[in-house]
């Protein structure tokens, strides 16, 4: 077993982390199988989180490893563009399977959420421009929303601490959130108060003028920011009024995509369809880097006026469409398909509401909110310092309890992989329930 004080950590800068602490007290994983990693000291730890919103079908299953390694076997690299590999266009026809509607004919691969968020922005923009919009130049977000760490990403997101040091985007807006404890705490699945937040895009667009703005884009669910469910009509009032309005609606699903709600997409479950719908992460169960961005024939078509032998879209990535990332995701949807992960996710979905609202009652506890299997629980910020308690029971969970979930704030994710067992939603809310009134 490996002794994590011995180890190096000086020269990797971690991502969305606090440096200086974590190399103080590391949290390593060694391996991983099933819904359990193991830390270096081969301790098993149940994942609470699905990695990072992404191992929706577990770790390491033999299917998907299988068609990684024949593949790297096979054909390691070829380049995207004006070339191309047969599996990159059998892997978007299957992808286009999983569509909410078939109307969506084509994809676009990037590797990443953010990539497909930013790859999705260019295409909104470049549709109006082809069609002769020429003044719809204008990107709207939501505030406390999360779009990935691209410029364009960051711009119509809603984090302030994102864009604290960075030059963004002049051409964006936001419309509000649609949190609101005061009228949908301890809510079970969709609250039914706000649908009219909706009508904040109105208000955008009076400021504008329809004419001016090009797209919307929002998280059926807003995950890393502290999985903030729609309330019950918005969604489907957000759509009329892009339709009323000629403006693209983009749903990103990065988050949502791929089973989270019982569905393969959330445009499902709610049975609205955006123009575009950005996605990654449960993409390929986390194992190889891919993201995606789906899109109707309409807008494609757009682009293909012109001298065929030009290209028609000047964007695109190194890595779209890698050979491995390709056998990644066929292999991924076999193993969701073949399964039926997506259908066992929604049968889960009751109990692990109720698992999760047992915890009322829990000093320090303001809200707990679920929909599908993502949940969020949110606390009361100790001595008005934000974050600090949702870190702690963050860090106590992994070390004492070998359970890993997620925070952002005082609010903590769980989004477990669609393998999860009912034991295993019960050991994490057990453990939650020793955890949060000691924070």
């Amino acid at each position: 077993m490996s002794n994590v004080k011995s180890q190096n950590l000086e020269h990797l800068w971690m991502p969305f982390s606090a440096n200086r602490d974590f190399k103080e007290n590391p949290r390593l994983m060694n391996e991983g199988r099933g819904m359990f990693y193991k830390k270096t000291d081969g301790m098993s730890v149940l994942d609470g989180t699905s990695g990072l919103w992404c191992c929706n079908a577990g770790h390491n299953r033999s299917h998907i490893v299988n068609a990684i390694q024949n593949q790297a076997s096979k054909l390691d690299y070829a380049p995207s563009f004006q070339m191309g590999h047969s599996l990159g266009f059998k892997a978007a026809e299957k992808l286009l399977e999983f569509a909410p509607s078939k109307d969506f004919q084509y994809v676009f691969f990037t590797n990443s959420g953010s990539e497909s968020v930013d790859t999705a922005l260019k295409i909104a923009l470049g549709y109006q421009q082809h069609r002769g919009k020429k003044d719809k130049k204008i990107l709207v977000g939501r505030d406390r929303a999360y779009h990935g760490v691209g410029f364009g990403g960051i711009s119509v997101g809603g984090l302030p601490m994102n864009k604290k040091h960075f030059s963004l985007l002049s051409n964006v807006d936001h419309i509000c959130n649609t949190h609101n404890l005061e009228h949908n705490a301890f809510s079970k699945g969709q609250p039914t108060w706000g649908e009219e937040m909706a009508n904040d895009l109105l208000r955008i667009i009076e400021k504008y003028g329809a004419e001016k703005i090009a797209a919307f884009i929002t998280e059926p669910i807003a995950g890393s920011t502290g999985v903030l469910i729609p309330p019950i009509g918005y969604l489907e009032r957000i759509r009329r009024i892009c339709t009323d309005n000629d403006i693209l609606l983009i749903f990103d699903e990065v988050i949502t995509g791929f089973g989270r709600l019982g569905s393969p997409f959330a445009s499902q479950y709610f049975n609205v369809i955006p123009d575009m719908i950005t996605c990654a992460k449960g993409l390929t169960s986390g194992t190889v880097p891919m993201g995606a961005v789906m899109i109707k024939k309409e807008i494609y078509d757009s682009f293909q006026a012109g001298d065929s032998k030009m290209i028609d879209l000047f964007h695109g990535y190194t890595y779209s469409a890698h050979p491995l990332a390709a056998a990644a995701l066929i292999a991924t949807l076999e193993v969701y398909d073949g399964e039926g992960l997506f259908e066992r996710a929604n049968g889960l979905a009751g109990y692990f509401e109720d698992k999760l609202h047992s915890l009322k009652g829990l000093d320090y506890l303001i809200d707990i909110r679920n929909l599908g299997l993502v949940g969020a629980i949110e606390m009361l910020p100790r001595n008005k310092k934000i974050g600090a308690r949702g870190y702690d029971v963050f860090q106590t969970a992994f070390h004492d309890e070998n359970i890993l979930i997620r925070f952002t704030g005082d609010t903590i994710a769980l989004s477990p992989p669609l393998i999860v067992e009912k034991s295993h939603i019960d050991q994490i809310v057990e453990s939650l329930r020793n955890i949060i009134p000691n924070n």
